[in-house]
């Protein structure tokens, strides 16, 4: 364990905390009209959410004090979420939570503005939440939890849940401009679209556009393009209703250098660790989304919320892990393909009784998912082009119903949140189909000592589907494993400007599920029963009205209960992280930060005789920004430190070699890169 990673503790306490409270807080105007928190006045309160709620404004406070620079950044906002890139800057990130490889998203439920982010039965991987339709600029709120303890999350909910809400408003028309190394530029405009007459109507739409292109660090450039376009539109249709519109598209293609092994560079194979073994790799995806939304208040006390969406949805992904392993001659290369029609409905209902000193929040909530992939295949090929056989395809059909109800009780100190969610699925393959239903209980409690103490207890069950076309060749053998956990937490305030978060918790799953090398594998492969127990520490100091810091350290214990000691270990887990960071926002424009990330070693296989090297990074963001305009800088990997960010246990054979080598391949992490901004607000 590298002794840098302890440095913040020996001189500040910070940072976010993600669990079951709310707070009060007082809010400063700085020069330039932005909103700041003033941390000596928050008080910790219930959350009123179902005794279950993330830090609502605590994740306000992280979203305008921790500068974002992309959609996935929007992700390491969450404390203890790492991510990864491993197949090209258009590929959805990798995912690790709460000791959790979770793959590209299956283990962590995702959703913008109510729409499931997820795939379920995806061409590449189960659960793959693709965010690159996200223009981070349009982000106005988030929300998280960890673990399976929300009602109103589902499928994949086990490691925890994310969840982004778009702007209602903008407050000023902007056009930003970008520049860096490695080709890089980007451009995003956001247009209000309506008068401020019309905004004090209730009404309010704007638009926001965003092109992207980079070629990366690599020797052979990525050409990685992207663009998007969204709109939305607020407007009352009566007295007690209001009509949310939501539309966007999205495409994106990119070249990969993809997974090296380790040995190549070692070897001098290719030229460094920024080369490329096939240039053929790579990809394109494009998804479509209209979402409509109609919020009542029925009565004083009782409001109802409808929402219908779609979504188009395309793939197709060119990649090469194990060269020469499986077919010495032809190669290895594989295409991953799939053309999707996704529709949904989901509809909530909320009470709110007062008896005396108490009140009663029920929910009750109900939808309905309907993914069509016409076709799905997976096929080995050459040259990028040639289809030279299919290992898979075929036509996917899976419906999802579901429906829950939460009831919270709060009386004096005490919070209590009883709950329980049905989901039934069913899975068609070609001509072959199963179904099952499973049953997910929640219980929370929380005991608000005072201002300045709470403590909760969560317990949960929930659970992750698995891939249709794992269902159907398993003969429908655990389709919906469950997972089963607990929390022991507590959120405090021991000064006026520090607020700390600490939890024990446990997480057990029914089922395991595990990757391969695609090719030779099924794309998702059920495992065995899997423990995982941990520490999460998470804290924010404001040293003054214009400094902030933060920090978090989390721990994880994750094991194979099927597998004897020594073999037990679950490849790629994370077994300890931290992420800190201090930010400045001074009253005449000047604002920013330096973060830290650290990933300390994992194993790689089972036995942990291959290792996933850690790495500590130190980003750096500085702006100057006031009412018309904003000026900054940004540097990834400051001190250029050389690390590895994707990283798997391959057995691999390059050309001419005699025989296949067990190893770890991996994509290298971003050297020192450096990015100018300028934003035009008007």
């Amino acid at each position: 364990m590298k002794w840098t990673c302890f440095i913040p503790f020996l001189f500040m306490i910070t940072a976010v905390s993600g669990q079951s409270a709310d707070i009060a807080a007082k809010q400063l105007i700085d020069t330039t009209g932005q909103h700041i928190v003033d941390l000596k006045e928050i008080t910790i309160t219930h959350s009123g959410s179902a005794g279950a709620g993330s830090f609502h404004t605590l994740s306000r406070i992280d979203l305008s004090w921790q500068p974002v620079r992309s959609a996935q950044d929007l992700l390491r906002l969450v404390p203890g979420l790492f991510i990864a890139q491993h197949q090209g800057g258009g590929k959805a990130e990798q995912i690790f939570l709460r000791g959790f490889d979770a793959d590209h998203g299956t283990d962590v439920n995702i959703t913008a503005d109510g729409i499931p982010v997820n795939m379920v039965s995806q061409a590449h991987g189960q659960g793959y939440a693709d965010m690159h339709f996200i223009i981070p600029e349009t982000i106005g709120s988030y929300d998280f939890g960890k673990g399976p303890y929300y009602a109103d999350k589902g499928d994949f909910t086990t490691a925890g849940y994310v969840s982004y809400d778009t702007k209602k408003t903008i407050e000023n028309s902007q056009v930003t401009i970008e520049g860096g190394q490695f080709h890089t530029g980007r451009i995003v405009t956001l247009l209000n679209l309506l008068s401020s007459a019309a905004r004090q109507k209730g009404q309010s739409a704007y638009i926001a556009a965003e092109g992207l292109y980079s070629d990366g660090p690599f020797h052979y450039p990525e050409h990685f393009n992207r663009g998007n376009l969204c709109g939305k539109l607020i407007t009352p249709l009566t007295r007690s209703s209001t009509l949310t519109l939501i539309g966007s598209t999205f495409a994106s293609r990119w070249r990969a250098a993809g997974e090296i092994p380790e040995r190549a560079v070692a070897e001098g194979y290719i030229k460094d660790r920024f080369g490329v073994i096939d240039s053929a790799q790579g990809g394109n995806t494009s998804r479509t989304n209209a979402s409509l939304r109609i919020d009542t208040r029925l009565k004083e006390n009782l409001r109802l919320e409808n929402q219908a969406w779609y979504s188009r949805y395309t793939f197709d992904l060119l990649s090469n892990f194990t060269y020469f392993y499986f077919y010495p001659t032809s190669g290895d290369e594989f295409r991953q393909h799939e053309k999707r029609d996704l529709y949904g409905y989901t509809g909530r209902l909320t009470a709110v009784h007062n008896h005396g000193d108490a009140t009663l929040t029920s929910e009750a909530g109900w939808g309905a998912r309907y993914d069509r992939i016409t076709p799905s295949f997976l096929a080995h090929t050459a040259g990028g082009d040639s289809i030279l056989d299919y290992v898979q395809l075929g036509n996917i059909r899976e419906t999802a119903l579901n429906a829950w109800w939460s009831e919270t009780l709060e009386k004096g100190r005490w919070l209590f949140n009883i709950g329980a969610r049905l989901d039934y699925l069913q899975f068609v393959y070609n001509d072959s189909a199963a179904a099952k239903a499973i049953l997910s209980p929640k219980l929370n409690i929380q005991y608000t000592a005072g201002k300045a103490t709470q403590l909760y207890l969560k317990l949960g069950k929930g659970f992750h589907s698995n891939d249709a076309r794992v269902v159907i060749a398993n003969q429908g053998y655990d389709i919906l494993p469950a997972a089963y956990g607990a929390d022991l937490g507590i959120n405090w305030k021991p000064a006026k400007a520090l607020f700390i978060n600490a939890a024990l918790w446990y997480l057990f799953l029914k089922q395991e599920f595990t990757y391969g090398a695609d090719l030779g594998d099924q794309a998702v492969s059920p495992g065995g029963r899997t423990r995982r127990e941990g520490i999460d520490l998470s804290a924010r100091y404001q040293f003054t009205p214009w400094l902030f810091g933060k920090l978090n350290v989390d721990l994880a214990r994750p094991r194979d209960l099927d597998a004897a000691k020594g073999e037990n270990y679950l490849p790629l887990a994370p077994t300890f992280s931290s992420t800190a960071a201090i930010n400045f926002h001074l009253p005449s424009g000047f604002n920013g930060g330096i973060s830290y990330r650290y990933l300390h070693d994992r194993p790689a296989n089972e036995d942990n005789t291959l290792v996933a090297k850690g790495y500590f990074i130190t980003d750096l963001v500085i702006n100057y920004t006031k009412k018309r305009y904003e000026m900054g800088a940004s540097i990834e990997n400051l001190f250029d430190r050389s690390w590895n960010e994707g990283q798997f246990a391959y057995t691999s054979r390059l050309r001419n070699e005699p025989a296949p080598v067990d190893g770890v391949s991996f994509t290298p992490g971003t050297p020192f890169f450096a990015r100018l901004k300028l934003t035009l607000f008007f």
